[in-house]
């Protein structure tokens, strides 16, 4: 296991210095002059927008400025917008409420999820797991900014249930919004819990155990139930990254001001560096999370073992 980790700790290096120089590349590389577009429709003087270029490292060659960006992130230094406003305080302020966002929609898909498809996979081809897969079919199809509207005009409008914008009501407001970014995740979950669950039940070891004269409780919770969390245990762990930076079109239709929305909002106003500097971090969580689901297989399986 030691070892395992401590490659896996290595491999984070190309990975990080490759993905970190595609997202640069790929924000850098979008036509317009940010420091122009500063200006607005009056004219910057050229020794303003000299100055700006050469404080921003914009006036340097490309690999130059991905360089110094880089060497900065080793020193925690995740650059400075167009306000002089660090990028690391925003993450600060942003990465709470996003946080929050995500652990709620995180929690709708694990409950719902998971029960959903255990019981429609014990339930096969019973009413509830018909039930199950006409619904999040249904899900799946709608597009996720329809969810919202559709979530607000009906549970926060007409029926006056839930909070339809802001954060003001502390976590009630992150009920509605996290239902809306979890629902497309909890609806996968509940489709490949279910599949994994059928598939196992009919594996040789579940038919041994029910020879040995277990339960049944016993053999789908103790023995097909473990196996069959693996590749759903996978996609909860790589979905819990992109619940953090995949909540752009959430938070704007609900207002919520969190890391989505800054990045929307920066990619409107070229403020490159906040777009770079937040999606940087998002890698960061997507190579923890992927390393910590790899640990956990062990634990669900016996039978994998890292040498």
């Amino acid at each position: 296991m030691g070892r395992y980790l401590i490659r896996r700790l290595v491999h984070f290096i190309p990975v990080f210095l490759i993905a970190t120089l595609l997202i640069y590349w790929l924000v850098f590389a979008m036509p317009g002059d940010p420091i122009r577009a500063l200006g607005g429709e009056r004219a910057m003087p050229q020794s303003v927008q000299d100055a700006l270029n050469e404080h921003y490292n914009l006036d340097k060659p490309f690999f130059q400025q991905y360089y110094l960006y880089v060497t900065g992130l080793f020193q925690g230094d995740f650059g400075i917008n167009f306000r002089n406003r660090p990028v690391w305080d925003i993450l600060i302020e942003k990465i709470p409420v996003t946080a929050r966002l995500a652990l709620v929609a995180f929690a709708f898909e694990v409950v719902i999820g998971l029960l959903a498809g255990i019981v429609a996979g014990v339930r096969k081809q019973k009413f509830f797991d018909t039930l199950v897969l006409f619904s999040t079919l249904i899900v799946i199809s709608i597009p996720i900014f329809v969810l919202g509207f559709l979530a607000q005009l009906m549970i926060g409008l007409r029926l006056d249930w839930l909070p339809i914008s802001g954060i003001a009501e502390g976590w009630i407001s992150y009920l509605l919004p996290g239902l809306v970014l979890g629902s497309v995740s909890l609806a996968y979950v509940a489709r490949l819990t279910r599949t994994s669950l059928v598939e196992n039940l009919r594996a040789d070891y579940v038919r041994t155990a029910r020879a040995k004269g277990l339960s049944n409780s016993r053999v789908i919770g103790i023995h097909a139930l473990r196996n069959s969390m693996i590749p759903v245990v996978t996609f909860l762990a790589v979905d819990l990254g992109a619940l953090m930076g995949g909540a752009i079109i959430t938070e704007t239709i609900f207002n919520i001001p969190g890391i989505g929305r800054e990045v929307f909002q920066g990619v409107l106003s070229q403020e490159g560096t906040v777009v770079v500097g937040i999606t940087t971090f998002l890698v960061l969580v997507y190579m923890v999370t992927s390393l910590l689901v790899d640990l956990l297989y062990s634990a669900l399986d016996p039978r994998i073992r890292y040498e």
